[in-house]
């Protein structure tokens, strides 16, 4: 989310240079010049993986299936160490010569989209039509087909290589695969970490703080004509609803809000026992975020007072707000040599860095101080988190190419 920025415009010459001839140095290394040739030689390879992992369901809390095509598709890699972790994640090690430095390369399992949903891929020029074709799917196509081409080249990494398939990025997941990664799995292992998110070839460094909430009415309930007055949830549920869509946000700071689902009822003829919502809250600005959240706050609490100084019988309307997800926001200062690698990384395979701001797996690892980045994939990605999500596979082999050369570069001392 955010605009799209030049990156590294403030970062002294000789730090750009320096990052750009460490990049240089391993494009020339002829087993880094061979991976990268079978990178782009195996786009379609890549392509297929996108399209066959795109069509198992994962929706958030049910990501097992893909989990599972995940672990197979590590084992026939080579990998070592194959294994899921105790909420999901699938893990995967590339030994190098030293344990570190360590770096982590990830990507998301989960979608926003309900079990149910229609997952088929349609194909039509260049481009892929499907619920989850661009995000992530593409994130977890790319990390075989890295491993694919390091493995073609015969590339030895100083550090180790980890590669991971988390579940929990999207919805309520709360990050729980990433928080489990570092504060479990891999605890005090990991020196970098890198997740492929989505498409393009963006860079993601600055992370956006989220407030997650699911605010519950409650009440007596009864029939529609029989208890006519007693308050209605449903009724709270709306005006807070209205009032949030009312919200003022300081320009410039990047501050959103969204109410993404709602729920409640019974049946038409019956006022309802309970109505909620879920509420998205989300912000560059930390005193921002906190003052969205007590706008919140008001709006819920206003509502209720009002839907049951209305009712004219019955008890009183209750309700919860819950918390249930938080991300830290932050940034990793521009001059830090995560980003400049990943800058000199994309300008080696002849494109231009640019700078997106961001809501991801990286969040976690950046508040505990880890070097870490966030990158899209290739391609170019279209309507993401809607049912008609498409993905131009147009030189998508490039974000596989950047993404190969910024492991290995990461994964130098």
């Amino acid at each position: 989310i955010g605009a799209v920025v030049l990156l590294a415009s403030s970062v002294p010459a000789e730090e750009r240079h320096e990052a750009d001839r460490r990049v240089a140095a391993l494009v020339q290394a002829p087993a880094v010049k061979a991976a990268l040739a079978a990178a782009r030689a195996g786009e379609a390879q890549t392509i297929d993986t996108q399209v066959r992992l795109s069509e198992i369901p994962a929706p958030p809390f049910h990501e097992g299936a893909r989990a599972e095509e995940m672990r197979r598709l590590f084992g026939e890699l080579g990998l070592a160490h194959v294994r899921i972790d105790k909420v999901g994640n699938v893990i995967g090690e590339r030994p190098g010569a030293a344990p570190h430095p360590h770096v982590v390369i990830a990507a998301h399992l989960d979608t926003v989209f309900p079990a149910g949903t229609n997952l088929t891929v349609r194909r039509d020029g260049t481009r892929l039509y499907g619920p989850g074709i661009g995000d992530d799917s593409r994130g977890l196509a790319v990390l075989t087909g890295i491993v694919r081409a390091l493995n073609a080249g015969h590339v030895r990494t100083t550090g180790t290589l980890s590669f991971v398939a988390d579940v929990g990025e999207e919805g309520l997941g709360d990050l729980r695969g990433i928080r489990t990664l570092f504060d479990d799995t891999l605890k005090g292992t990991v020196d970098r970490f890198v997740t492929i998110d989505g498409t393009g070839l963006g860079i993601a460094r600055t992370f956006v703080g989220s407030e997650r909430y699911r605010i519950t009415f409650r009440g007596p309930g009864g029939h529609s004509f029989a208890a006519f007055g007693t308050p209605n949830p449903v009724n709270a549920l709306g005006r807070a609803i209205a009032a949030v869509a009312g919200f003022a946000v300081p320009p410039g700071t990047l501050t959103t809000f969204n109410v993404g689902r709602v729920g409640g009822g019974t049946a038409v003829n019956a006022i309802p026992a309970e109505a909620w919502m879920e509420v998205d809250l989300r912000s560059l600005d930390g005193a921002a975020l906190r003052s969205l959240d007590r706008s919140l706050a008001q709006a819920v609490a206003s509502a209720l007072a009002a839907e049951n100084a209305r009712a004219g019988r019955g008890g009183a309307l209750t309700v919860s707000r819950v918390l249930a997800g938080r991300r830290p926001g932050g940034a990793v200062p521009e001059g830090a040599l995560i980003v400049q690698l990943a800058a000199a990384a994309t300008r080696a395979i002849g494109e231009f860095p640019a700078e997106v701001t961001s809501s991801s797996d990286a969040n976690y690892p950046a508040s505990l101080g880890i070097p870490s980045l966030e990158i899209g994939g290739g391609g170019r990605g279209l309507d993401a988190h809607a049912p008609t999500e498409a993905f131009d596979t147009a030189n998508a082999w490039l974000g596989t190419q950047r993404a190969l050369l910024l492991a290995v570069a990461l994964a130098e001392k």
